[in-house]
């Protein structure tokens, strides 16, 4: 076991987050990262798992009418479905348990165990990169090189970023900046993505709090649209767009270092963009301030989404990433959370015209949306606000 610090150039640790770096019993990675007030040991236990054959990498077709590529990775088809309680994949382990992490921990992240990218096994016949990934031909495939991680928020069984304290917040963000980093060197990574599923309706299949991170061997569809929009626009894009919108009604939540808001020509029910005031193409080239505030308005943010109905909200939280090599001075760090839920009791499904010709219609205006979701933000702080005073009256 060793510490495990990112030599990422521009990357700077927060040292009051310990990290702790281990191999699970078949070689993947696991990363514990401790809060600074954590009351963990710094030891942790072995995975004394029989150790298994990590499945193949998965391969990749180019579908010819548009050049992307799709990551065809059957190993994914059996994992776990929302499992109960004692059976928690992402839960310590347990003698009546053989989950993925074998210690307790505060933060944790280890390689996916049924991965849509990576592990890196690739051969001779895959070298690639973007030029040959740009052409297109009929029955194209490649492997599909990359890394996918699981980021544990908390070991409790249920539970979302929203839910964690401003602590817990902050060794996350602090998680997803140093694996930023980490992954942007491997080789054959050209674009780095974290982001939280949540709730069933999104498809989440386990109900532990935690999210993801995708190494992709490409620039994605997404980011591909956002450089032509780049390329006809100019490089101030995302500078201009944050100007417009801190002088609009959409604003829902305003600090030092970052300003969320809910887009101009937004597409869903709720949808909320949140962006850092200066240039950082990713998490790896934040400051410590930023991610510091971060911790504070995001959970914010959270909370306030769950607090515009009873039950709380399915959504995607998507933290878009400039690639590694291309793009990195003029794409700038967003977060895009978007929620289908567009009643108490209604979900906007993707029907013809979104899902089969992208072509978007809003079902409520961005400027009562964002209405909505400011009062649900000042509700849930008054909320806290109030538990907080019950807390310290109980205690007094």
């Amino acid at each position: 076991m060793t510490n495990s610090l990112s030599n990422h150039p521009q990357f700077v640790a927060d040292e009051r987050i310990a990290r702790q770096t281990c191999t699970l019993a078949d070689g993947r990675d696991l990363v514990y990262f401790d809060d600074p007030d954590t009351a963990l040991p710094p030891d942790r236990a072995p995975d004394l798992r029989t150790p298994t054959v990590r499945a193949a990498t998965a391969t990749m077709r180019q579908d010819p009418l548009t050049g992307e590529w799709v990551s065809i990775a059957a190993n994914r088809q059996n994992r776990v479905f929302l499992p109960p309680a004692s059976l928690d994949p992402l839960a310590p382990q347990s003698p009546d348990n053989p989950s993925e992490i074998p210690s307790n921990y505060d933060v944790a992240v280890f390689e996916n165990k049924s991965p849509s990218f990576g592990p890196l096994l690739a051969d001779a016949s895959d070298s690639v990169d973007l030029h040959d990934l740009d052409s297109i031909g009929i029955g194209r495939t490649r492997r599909s090189i990359g890394r996918c991680e699981v980021v544990c928020f908390s070991p409790e069984h249920e539970g979302s970023f929203g839910s964690l304290s401003v602590t817990r917040a902050r060794t996350v963000i602090e998680a997803w900046a140093e694996r930023t980093s980490v992954l942007s060197r491997l080789p054959g990574v050209e674009q780095v993505f974290p982001f939280e599923n949540r709730g069933e309706a999104i498809g989440v299949t386990l109900r532990h709090p935690h999210g993801q991170i995708y190494s992709y061997p490409y620039v994605t569809p997404r980011t591909q649209r956002l450089t032509a929009s780049l390329d006809n626009y100019g490089p101030t894009l995302f500078a201009d767009i944050l100007a417009s919108e801190q002088a609009s009604d959409r604003v829902v939540l305003r600090g030092e270092h970052w300003s969320a808001f809910v887009p101009f020509a937004a597409r869903w029910p709720i949808e909320v963009h949140m962006l850092p005031h200066r240039h950082v193409p990713d998490f790896a080239e934040t400051t410590l301030a930023e991610r510091d505030e971060l911790a504070v308005l995001y959970r914010r943010l959270l909370r306030g989404i769950d607090a515009i109905y009873s039950t709380p909200t399915p959504y995607i939280a998507a933290w878009h990433q400039a690639p590694v090599r291309v793009h990195r001075t003029d794409i700038r760090l967003m977060l895009q959370l978007t929620s289908p839920r567009r009643a108490e009791d209604k979900l906007k499904f993707l029907a013809g015209s979104e899902a089969a010709m992208g072509a978007w219609i809003g079902d409520v205006t961005p400027e009562d949306a964002a209405a909505t979701i400011r009062a649900a933000i000042e509700r849930a702080a008054a909320s806290d606000l109030e538990h907080a005073d019950d807390a310290t009256e109980a205690n007094a």
